[in-house]
């Protein structure tokens, strides 16, 4: 399996293969048009209360994977999963966030618990 992560901002390539945004709200000031979002997974965000506590503090980051790994037991982000490893085997998917830190995302954590199924 080819997974990719990328931050929304950055300019999609070929190579990106099948774009899948991971987050529940769209980026800011981001067009569609430049985004080139093939798919955009509401349900595997981290859930609101989450998102909020986690606030992109990378001393939370232990507890935020922790946690975030969870929320993705649930039977809706479930199916998610099960759809991003079924894209995956077809060919190339990105991963892609919004957030400003490139180490300390939900995209990480996604890519993580794909990488070991």
């Amino acid at each position: 399996m080819a997974i990719k992560i990328k931050r929304a901002y950055e300019p999609p390539e070929p190579s990106d293969g099948t774009r899948v945004l991971v987050d529940r709200l769209w980026p800011r000031g981001m067009t569609k048009e430049r985004a080139h979002i093939d798919e955009w997974m509401k349900e595997i965000a981290p859930s609101d209360e989450l998102r909020i506590w986690f606030g992109h503090d990378p001393g939370k980051w232990t507890g935020f994977q922790k946690r975030y790994r969870k929320e993705l037991h649930h039977s809706e982000q479930e199916k998610c999963i099960k759809k991003l490893r079924a894209l995956a085997e077809k060919g190339t998917v990105t991963l892609v966030y919004g957030a400003s830190d490139e180490d300390h995302n939900n995209a990480q954590v996604i890519r993580g618990v794909l990488d070991k199924s």
